[in-house]
């Protein structure tokens, strides 16, 4: 049986919510003409409580993608399934409500346009062959563990048996110890397919494949992004795969580094980055450029020409620049010190207290007392919003 793995759609993204739907469509129209089945783990939207727009847009995909003709069908489910089309999803961390509560994979599964196998399993079935597939949403990293305890999901027999599910691994995004390991996974399986990264990876759990498809659109202005869009065509008979891809927009990523620019050089060298891609690109790329180094002193960040040249070629590219690392050299020192542990035994505090006054200083705030007081509010262990609203007060009135 060929089985399509199209990952993380992210219908209704906020900033690329029409490059969302149409490679949405470009990758489950193709995949659908290629498969006998499909398999989506995760964030087929980009909220829980999407816009009725972006509702509208996932249905209509769905109801077309399930008056393809399909090899395969649905032959049992541990659930209460509405259809008996092997179009087969999980929920994914953008979709994850409290448990027990619906959220928008579960509407579109009511309606029979897919079968949502999150905490169940699937078997699809072709001309004899058999394939079972549990699913498992996307959850906390701290309920992970705990629910596979409690779920402990296990193979079918006489079937090909995929485990798929939605989560950080910890292996490929080490930033936390509560992340699920390779070895946490279940074992019996013959194939581990996983949403939620967005870029292409294959790998190996107890000895057998383990793939991720990456996204079909882009969400996050990453290096890692920069990779064609696609989706898996997976063989279950042969046991490979191939990646194939669809005409997503490129994106690309430049660092430009500087010592003692002046703002026309932030210019010159940006323009220059930017007519360099556009030459090699088709269409509107998005484009991030990172900008790093020092600033010539007498100047500041606020010198810089950064809206000048995002207002340029807003017709070309969909532009993006960050400057935060284009810094004066006194605080590039700063940050130099606690990189070589120069700073002797200041207090963390303190010497964020004296890169926060470096940077107010640069950007003409020359109240010592003021900035003191608001430092006090911004490191402030309260709430993001309680520190922000307190932040906004201080300096509206301070």
């Amino acid at each position: 049986m060929k089985l399509a793995i199209v990952s993380d759609l992210h219908i209704g993204h906020d900033k690329f919510s029409d490059d969302a739907i149409k490679q949405a469509r470009e990758a489950m129209e193709l995949a659908s003409t290629m498969a006998d089945a499909m398999l989506l783990p995760g964030d087929i939207f980009d909220r829980r409580s999407p816009k009725p727009e972006a509702m509208a847009q996932a249905i209509n995909l769905f109801r077309d993608i399930s008056k393809k003709h399909w090899n395969s069908k649905v032959v049992s489910f541990t659930g209460k399934a509405h259809t008996d089309i092997p179009v087969i999803a999980i929920s994914g961390t953008h979709e994850r409500t409290m448990e027990g509560k619906d959220n928008p994979l579960n509407l579109l599964a009511l309606a029979g346009l897919l079968v949502d196998t999150s905490e169940e399993t699937t078997i699809i079935e072709k001309d004899g062959e058999k394939v079972a597939v549990f699913g498992l949403g996307g959850l906390s990293e701290d309920r992970v563990k705990e629910k596979l305890n409690e779920l402990k999901p296990k193979p079918v027999q006489g079937a090909f048996n995929i485990f798929m599910f939605h989560q950080s691994v910890y292996e490929l995004l080490p930033f936390s110890d509560d992340a699920i390991r390779y070895n946490d996974l279940p074992e019996g399986f013959d194939l581990y397919v996983c949403g939620h990264i967005h870029t292409k990876i294959e790998g190996k759990v107890h000895g057998k494949k383990f793939l991720i498809p990456g996204s079909t659109v882009l969400t996050q202005l990453k290096e890692g992004e920069q990779e064609r869009k696609g989706f898996i065509i997976f063989d279950t008979e042969k046991q490979t795969y191939e990646f194939k891809q669809i005409d997503s927009r490129e994106f690309v990523h430049r660092v430009i580094t500087f010592d003692s620019a002046e703002p026309k050089d932030v210019l010159k060298r940006s323009e220059d980055e930017i007519g360099a891609i556009l030459a090699s690109s088709k269409g509107k790329p998005i484009v991030r450029l990172s900008l790093e180094g020092t600033i010539k002193e007498g100047f500041t960040n606020l010198d810089m020409p950064i809206q000048t040249i995002t207002n340029r070629y807003s017709g070309k590219a969909i532009l993006s620049i960050d400057a935060s690392r284009l810094v004066s050299p006194a605080v590039e020192a700063g940050i130099t010190d606690i990189r070589e542990n120069r700073a002797g035994s200041l207090p963390i505090k303190e010497l964020g207290m004296g890169l926060f006054l470096a940077k107010l200083k640069e950007l003409k705030f020359s109240d010592p007392a003021k900035a003191s007081e608001l430092f006090e509010i911004l490191s402030s262990s309260a709430s993001k919003e309680k520190v922000m609203k307190e932040a906004e007060e201080f300096l509206a009135h301070g």
